[in-house]
């Protein structure tokens, strides 16, 4: 019987002048909306994990501040059970000349209502979720994180 395992993935939400940082990315053949995301990795920290990430699909400088949320989400048509760590915060500047993960068509700014444009199909429900709660001012502290490396 094989090892059922989560994916643990972190993703950033960041806003400018009342806009979101998001990437339009092709995923199984689709184009698709989400904030920068993406797989937490062996031996990285939750936090080193979303600063790397959002540099990857955006070329960022990410700082957190803190956490939106943690979600558990069920992708029935994959079977794969995602637990997400969204973190808010901000991105000081960003590398004009960064090489982008190859799934990233672009980066886009889109305030709360251009994201409801159906033309923008969202990667998954989380990602509106996650604004929602953002917007809401459901946000935790950092230190709600406790790492603990054996070494």
């Amino acid at each position: 019987m094989m090892e059922w395992k989560p994916h643990i993935t972190v993703a950033a939400v960041i806003c400018r002048e009342k806009k979101y940082l998001f990437v339009e990315e092709k995923i199984n053949n689709n184009i698709v909306i989400n904030q920068p995301a993406g797989h937490l990795e062996e031996g990285e920290s939750l936090s080193h994990a979303i600063i790397r990430e959002v540099h990857e699909e955006t070329g960022g400088h990410f700082s957190p501040s803190g956490l939106v949320g943690i979600y558990h989400y069920w992708n029935n048509a994959e079977k794969i059970t995602y637990i997400r760590f969204c973190f808010h915060g901000e991105c000081l500047n960003f590398d004009t000349n960064a090489k982008l993960d190859k799934e990233i068509i672009k980066v886009i700014w889109l305030t709360k209502e251009e994201l409801k444009n159906p033309a923008y199909y969202k990667r998954s429900p989380i990602v509106t979720q996650c604004l929602d709660d953002y917007e809401a001012g459901n946000l935790l502290p950092l230190e709600l994180i406790k790492s603990n490396f054996a070494y």
